[in-house]
C-alpha cells in the first residue's frame, strides 16, 4: 500500500524520497482524517491530508512540484491525482443543489444523500501556447509568477469557446498580436489543485506588442542566445521552449 499524506501542498516522503509503503499508515491520524483510496493500476494506494505538520522520524515534507526530480513518473503523476482528489473532496462535502452531505459512490463520484445529484471531480482547463517569429521566441512574466522568470502566454478556457479560440483570444488580449492558426502540442495534468493544461505553438502574424499589464509584468522576443530564465522542467511551458531551442534555425 502506497501513502500518499499531504499537508497543504507538501507531501510526505521517506527519507529516501520515496512515497511511504505498508499496510498501517505511517503517520498518527484524526477520528476526522478521510483516506481516498486512488484509482490506479497496481499496487493499492490511499491519499489523505494531515491538518498539522508533525511528521514521525523517518518522514519528511517535500512541496509537490519539488518531488518532480525526487519520484518517478508514476508516482508523480500518482502523487498529482491524490493531490486533485483530496481538493475534490474537501471542496464537494455538501450538495450544490440542496444543501444535504455528499456521499462517495465511486472511486471517483459522490452522489447526495438527499437529492441523488452525482459529481465527478471537474478540471479547469487551461491553454499555453509558444509563439514564434523567425528565430525569435515570445515570453511574457505574469504578474503571478513567484519567482523572476518568464514564460509563455497562457490562460483558462471560457465557456462555450473551443481550444483554439480560447488561444486566438488570450494572445490577443494579454499581447495584442495575431498569430497564426495554433497546432496541438500536448497536454499536462496540473495538480495545483485541479488544472489541465493544453500546449499549441503559433507563428507570429501581426500586431505589434501591447502587455495587458493587468495581467503581465513583462515581456518581449528573446532569440537563442539572450534567453532570460525559463520554467523549470516540470512544466508544460519548459516543455515547448526546450522543443523550439532544440529545433533547427529558420533559413532566411
Amino acid at each position: 500500500m502506497y501513502w500518499f499524506i499531504f499537508c497543504g501542498e507538501s507531501l510526505a516522503l521517506t527519507s529516501e524520497n520515496g512515497i511511504p509503503r505498508g499496510n498501517v499508515c505511517p503517520v498518527k491520524t484524526e477520528p476526522w482524517t478521510r483516506g481516498i483510496a486512488l484509482p490506479a493500476a497496481g499496487e493499492a494506494a490511499t491519499a489523505m491530508r494531515l491538518d498539522t505538520p508533525a511528521l514521525p522520524k523517518g518522514l519528511h515534507w517535500e512541496h509537490l512540484r519539488t518531488t518532480f526530480v525526487l519520484l518517478p513518473d508514476t508516482l508523480y503523476a500518482l502523487a498529482g491525482k491524490a493531490r486533485e482528489l483530496i481538493y475534490w473532496d474537501e471542496t464537494t462535502r455538501f450538495c450544490s443543489v440542496c444543501g444535504a452531505p455528499m456521499k462517495l459512490h465511486t472511486e471517483i463520484s459522490k452522489r447526495c444523500t438527499a437529492c441523488g445529484k452525482e459529481v465527478w471531480p471537474a478540471l479547469q482547463t487551461a491553454v499555453i501556447v509558444r509563439i514564434t517569429r523567425g528565430d525569435e521566441i515570445l515570453l511574457v512574466q505574469s504578474r503571478k509568477f513567484k519567482r523572476d522568470y518568464y514564460g509563455l502566454v497562457a490562460g483558462f478556457v471560457e465557456t462555450g469557446e473551443t481550444l483554439e479560440q480560447c488561444v486566438h483570444r488570450e494572445v490577443k488580449e494579454e499581447t495584442g498580436l495575431d498569430i497564426a492558426a495554433p497546432v496541438y502540442f500536448g497536454s499536462q495534468p496540473w495538480p495545483y489543485p485541479s488544472g489541465l493544461m493544453v500546449g499549441f505553438t503559433a507563428d507570429y502574424a501581426g500586431g505589434e506588442l501591447r502587455l495587458q499589464r493587468e495581467e503581465l509584468h513583462k515581456g518581449g522576443w528573446f532569440s537563442r542566445t539572450n534567453l532570460p530564465e525559463i520554467p523549470g522542467p516540470v512544466s508544460l511551458a519548459r516543455r515547448l521552449i526546450d522543443d523550439w531551442l532544440n529545433r533547427d534555425l529558420p533559413e532566411n
